[in-house]
């Protein structure tokens, strides 16, 4: 169950584009898993910004001198993120956490290629320690518009096998998107399963990639999460079930993890005639 607390931002620092908050939560870095997120309040308490942000958690600490610690990567888009980005060390902060789904970690050894878009590589991170820690082989793809959109190529370093960096305007690694590489380190790597997360058209294509050569792919979707609880619905999408049918689901709740091929990323946005309890669904009109 996740736990809310008024924590005590220890550190904010400037990683290129992005920033990195490390806050003091007691009792939500033990329960965190590689894929989980925070919804964080932004505003202070007089604010007339209701609704929280939510944000990949991309590292946890159990135990430390000031206690157990959350830290996740954001960047600035508008007011709310403004003024998280404003805060300094023992500002209060109120979260709640981890939610969602984490990723799915296989039961035996596997080669697993993971593939990030900009600061969606965080939660890929500690991911990627988890696999190696069951022996797995770890590949990764990261991708950004340019090279201070990045996020976490020297961990990867540290953590894969090999690593593939791409971005829009070549500025680093290869000029192109994940999808013009990843097709190539599939193949070399002998992939058996691929984790992504970043836009969603990227995740679309790389689950068009996974689907071509039958590998499993699970992707974490990057929905506007309002409420974090699965109370507002802003963040549904249609996801086909185990019984063939659609249904919106709640990436916050249902996800955000989803496996890549049950996401009707060509009807993200909309509600399918097709969807279970559509007015039109089964009439035929």
């Amino acid at each position: 169950m996740p736990v809310q607390v008024q924590g005590e931002v220890l550190s904010v620092r400037k990683v290129g584009a992005y920033n990195a908050m490390t806050v003091v939560a007691p009792g939500m870095a033990e329960l965190t898993r590689p894929g989980h997120f925070v919804a964080v309040q932004v505003g202070g308490p007089e604010s007339s910004m209701l609704l929280r942000r939510a944000f990949a958690i991309y590292d946890v600490k159990e135990r430390g001198v000031y206690g157990g610690t959350v830290e996740f990567i954001f960047s600035v888009h508008g007011k709310g993120t403004a003024w998280l980005a404003a805060r300094r060390p023992q500002d209060k902060l109120d979260l709640v956490g981890p939610l969602g789904k984490p990723f799915r970690l296989p039961a035996e050894r596997v080669n697993a290629t993971l593939v990030g878009g900009g600061y969606g590589s965080a939660p890929l991170l500690p991911l990627a320690s988890s696999l190696r820690e069951r022996g797995c082989r770890v590949d990764f793809v990261l991708g950004a518009g340019d090279q201070h959109r990045l996020f976490g190529q020297l961990d990867a370093k540290r953590i894969a096998t090999s690593i593939e960096v791409t971005t829009d305007d070549g500025s680093q690694g290869r000029k192109g998107r994940v999808s013009d590489v990843l097709p190539e380190l599939l193949d070399r790597a002998a992939s058996d399963v691929v984790y992504a997360c970043g836009p969603m058209a990227m995740l679309k294509a790389v689950t068009e990639i996974c689907t071509a050569r039958g590998i499993p792919c699970q992707v974490a979707v990057e929905e506007s999460m309002a409420c974090g609880v699965g109370v507002c619905m802003t963040c549904v999408l249609p996801v086909v079930g185990d019984d063939g049918l659609t249904r919106m689901v709640r990436s916050c709740v249902e996800g955000p993890v989803f496996l890549g091929d049950r996401v009707r990323w060509d009807d993200v946005g909309t509600v399918p005639e097709d969807v279970v309890g559509s007015i039109t669904a089964g009439t035929g009109h």
